[in-house]
């Protein structure tokens, strides 16, 4: 009987250093001995282009950043990124033409919306996996349209209600709900997805970054329509911070992996962090003290998503805990490691403090997740 398939998944990759290997250092030999890996890159790879007007923060890496990816053991790159387009056109291509140059499959970007909607389908022991990346934080323009390129529009909607109507001034309710033709292309595009592959692995930029634990409403809302619609498993980037997860009718929803092996840009560490905009960011995490460490302290706990694929299903998901040092370097730690058991409560609690239905169960250096018991439904 042939072993089965092992897929790993992570969170945001920026290397913004001189040499860009030394990030994935700890990482790399775990990825190389899998059959299928995905990551989330958060920067443009490219040396043109000038910063957009309407970009708050231009997040660029060096094109050799590529390189280091694949050789690293990754094979599935997201460019879903609300930074996919910060630097121009040109640099947007660059990006593409850089990974692909890698032989690296690219989703959720393209030259059109036709482009960035086309999933990339990895075939491994007779197993075909489809991956589709969609993106809901979108400065003006970064969406790719019939003319335009760009990435995969999966935008929400956001309503302020006033509780007390009567009483101005007062804390409103939020609300915020999917932009209705994106979710329903979506929907088409997991379901077309689906006749061409067994299995499909959607990767979702979103949520509300730096804020502990809170998830926004559309959130849940996509994560179950894509589901719905036929996805076996749910990636979620964005918010720089571990989310919650959910066994949704029996199929994983990560809504955050967290970031991964992400730097910040150099002159924003140098310059940018004295500005109002990053005070207000700053202001999201009341433990982030950037004299102390760059990142919020949330920000250096990660996962990595793990699954066993057998007969084209899964039978198997769960995360490794994984620790970033102060340097952003990733390491997955054991059991036997203090960092360990601290990633493995903080999920769970996030989790329970969204009312997130999953069952955690630590077997060996992993962390089993499966559905409520009945009686924690």
């Amino acid at each position: 009987m042939p072993e089965p398939i092992v897929f790993y998944g992570v969170g945001d990759v920026g290397p913004e250093r001189d040499d860009p290997d030394s990030i994935f250092a700890r990482v790399a030999p775990v990825f190389r001995g899998a059959d299928v890996t995905f990551c989330q890159l958060e920067p443009v790879l490219s040396r043109r282009g000038a910063q957009l007007p309407q970009v708050r923060m231009a997040c660029r890496g060096e094109p050799e950043v590529a390189g280091a990816i694949r050789r690293a053991g990754f094979q599935v790159v997201s460019f879903a990124t609300n930074h996919c387009m910060d630097l121009g056109r040109e640099a947007f291509q660059d990006t593409l033409d850089v990974l692909r140059g890698q032989n690296l499959a690219v989703i959720g970007a393209g030259r059109n919306i036709e482009e960035a909607r086309q999933p990339a389908i990895v075939e491994c022991k007779g197993t075909k996996i489809a991956f589709l990346a969609y993106n809901t934080i979108l400065p003006q323009s970064f969406w790719a349209e019939a003319d335009r390129p760009g990435c995969a529009p999966l935008r929400a909607h956001t309503v302020y209600e006033q509780i007390e109507h009567d009483q101005p001034g007062t804390p409103c309710r939020i609300h915020t709900f999917a932009h209705r033709a994106d979710l329903q292309a979506m929907v088409r595009d997991v379901r077309l997805a689906k006749s061409r592959a067994d299995l499909v692995f959607v990767s979702m930029h979103g949520g509300i970054h730096f804020v502990p634990a809170v998830l926004a409403d559309y959130q849940r809302e996509m994560a179950h329509a894509a589901i719905d619609a036929g996805a076996d498993l749910i990636l979620g980037h964005h918010a720089h911070i571990l989310k919650g997860v959910e066994v949704y009718k029996g199929k994983a929803v990560f809504y955050s992996l967290g970031n991964f092996a992400m730097e910040l840009p150099r002159d924003f560490r140098s310059e940018g962090m004295k500005s109002g905009q990053f005070k207000e960011i700053q202001g999201l995490n009341p433990d982030w003290k950037p004299e102390r460490a760059a990142w919020p302290p949330d920000s250096y706990k990660s996962m990595t998503v793990k699954c066993a694929i057998e007969n084209g299903r899964i039978t198997r998901v769960s995360y490794l805990p994984t620790h970033i040092d102060l340097d952003n370097v990733p390491e997955i730690v054991a059991a036997d490691h203090p960092r360990f058991a601290e990633i493995v409560r903080y999920v769970r609690e996030i989790s329970d403090s969204q009312g997130l239905k999953a069952r955690f169960t630590v077997l060996g250096n992993e962390v089993v997740v499966e559905p409520a018991a009945p009686e924690e439904e």
